[in-house]
């Protein structure tokens, strides 16, 4: 027996359409040098129309890729929304990656046009003769219009100024019906071995992505939120941030390049956000400028909070001091990104729930998750099997773009790498990542634990935990410290303070004190460099107590 139902596709397309015309009177706040600018929805979609026809006329008749290197800004939520719905595919590049990282995602993409943020032409320029695919570039954003363009027309590819281009087209656009397991967008991984992976998101995945941002069991977006995605939007499309705001009617606040924490104070003070979304060292930052600096935070009902473990001293503290929720979730580019979210069951008690809140959460509705042993075989979710997460549903990648690399699946699901455990009610706690747990004397000392449980001191701003070589135990813990502004501690301190929640033979017996941990590209800790680094003598190590 089949379904009465219409097969209607589920099309970005129709989610734009649909947000820009009912909701259209929902507000883009975007950051600026000397205040804000606001635009509403409606306006978006009459430019995102226009922006389609100029893209049309650039010779983008079909999945052609189209590339912005751009901050959180308005224009950039045109290009979400006009390039997957007039049928090419978007591509946010990684303005982070290494120069011959962004080189080879541009090329193994395919991009044949790039939009470029006026302040970052600079770097771009540089590039833009390595892109070999790249026929136009379209400047964005304030100060275009006066910006020079030699350096870029210096390439010989063709550069037009983003607001010309727009002003000759009319506000409207015939928008095709697109199959919706056709490609919408493109995200490359910031790998930090080898090359960058691309992952294909479909019109479907990205749609049922939406959905599921705004469902109450994640961060139940709605159209009385208005929605900071702090992290960037060309990192796995800001977590799906703008798409499921422009679904529902949420307003959004966006940065643009002010990602610091006292622009970022500033910027929720001024347009009172609801939720908010980013990396546990964005939040650290803003937690230690707002101790310093008093400042009204009430307006945030929910952060969202992934990309790495959240500490619970870092949850804790943004609670209990400045009345803003932290909500940990979890996701890779691989799986568009978000598949759990760690609101705790209902019902609990508040000391029960903030364990809860120290996982990474359950499986979003449609996502499976399970943990497989060295040997393949699944294992129990009792809470206490540890073994590699696996996931698969209709938003976790099947394959990566042009590169094979049969490794990373198994059996139809995604192996994430990460370690950890499933307990009886399907919560997911993360350990480590399979390349960073340090196996010492043939027992596994988790580097996430030990970072947690070291940022939990008063006076540790950042901690990163790495295993090193040790000529009896295999390996050993190497703690690098940030330590707060004017504060003495010492490894005999982070040893005492760690021996009421850590093991004796785990504690580390290395230490470094650094004045900022490393990062990649998306704010994680960057620890192949802090092993280089080690490796290379480059770090003042401390040994013992």
């Amino acid at each position: 027996m089949r379904s009465t139902m219409q097969d209607v596709p589920l099309g970005l397309g129709r989610l734009m359409q649909y947000g820009t015309t009912v909701h259209a009177e929902a507000t883009v706040v975007t950051a600026t040098a000397d205040g804000t600018r606001t635009t509403t929805y409606g306006e978006i979609g009459r430019r995102a129309a226009r922006l389609a026809r100029v893209l049309r006329r650039l010779g983008v008749t079909g999945d052609q890729r189209v590339g912005t290197f751009m901050w959180n800004n308005a224009e950039h939520l045109e290009a979400y929304l006009a390039v997957p719905s007039m049928g090419a595919v978007l591509h946010t590049i990684n303005i982070r990656l290494f120069p011959e990282q962004v080189t080879y995602v541009v090329n193994h993409a395919e991009d044949s046009v790039v939009l470029v943020d006026a302040s970052l032409v600079t770097p771009f320029a540089a590039l833009l003769p390595t892109f070999e695919t790249v026929t136009h570039v379209l400047v964005t954003g304030p100060g275009s219009d006066t910006i020079d363009l030699a350096p870029l027309q210096a390439s010989g590819k063709a550069v037009l100024r983003y607001e010309d281009a727009l002003a000759l087209e009319p506000d409207w656009f015939a928008w095709p019906e697109i199959d919706e397991r056709a490609a919408a967008a493109m995200c490359y991984t910031s790998g930090t071995t080898g090359n960058p992976k691309g992952v294909v998101y479909s019109h479907r995945s990205a749609y049922l992505h939406s959905m599921a941002m705004a469902m109450g069991d994640n961060a139940g977006i709605g159209p009385n939120d208005r929605v900071l995605p702090v992290v960037p939007m060309f990192h796995a499309n800001a977590w799906g941030l703008p798409y499921a705001a422009v679904l529902v009617g949420a307003s959004l606040v966006m940065p643009d390049r002010w990602l610091q924490a006292e622009p970022l104070v500033r910027l929720i003070e001024e347009t009172r956000p609801t939720l908010t979304g980013g990396v546990p060292t964005i939040f650290n930052d803003v937690l230690g400028w707002v101790d310093e600096h008093p400042a009204d935070l009430t307006s945030l009902r929910l952060a969202l909070c992934g990309g790495s473990a959240v500490p619970l001293s870092l949850q804790q503290a943004l609670w209990e001091r400045h009345g803003v929720r932290v909500q940990q979730a979890w996701g890779m580019t691989e799986t568009s990104p978000v598949a759990t979210s760690g609101m705790p069951p209902v019902g609990v008690a508040d000391e029960e729930a903030w364990r809860y809140r120290a996982s990474q959460g359950r499986m979003l509705g449609g996502v499976e998750g399970r943990l497989v042993g060295d040997d393949g075989q699944p294992l129990p979710h009792d809470g206490e099997a540890v073994g590699e997460l696996e996931v698969r549903g209709p938003w976790i990648t099947g394959a990566y773009h042009r590169d094979d690399d049969p490794e990373k699946f198994r059996d139809g699901w995604l192996r994430t790498g990460d370690v950890g455990t499933i307990d009886p009610r399907g919560y997911v706690t993360l350990t480590d990542r399979a390349k960073d747990v340090i196996k010492s004397g043939g027992e596994w000392i988790s580097s996430v634990d030990l970072e947690n449980a070291l940022m939990a001191h008063p006076d540790v701003v950042e901690a990163a935990v790495v295993g090193i070589p040790d000529e009896k135990w295999q390996e050993r813990p190497l703690a690098t410290v940030v330590v707060r502004a004017g504060a003495t501690v010492t490894p005999k301190d982070l040893r005492e303070h760690l021996s009421g929640s850590v093991a004796k033979w785990q504690l580390p017996d290395a230490w470094t004190f650094v004045e900022a941990v490393p990062r990649t590209s998306v704010g994680k800790f960057d620890k192949k460099v802090l092993r280089k680094a080690y490796a290379d003598g480059d770090l003042e190590v401390v040994r013992g107590e």
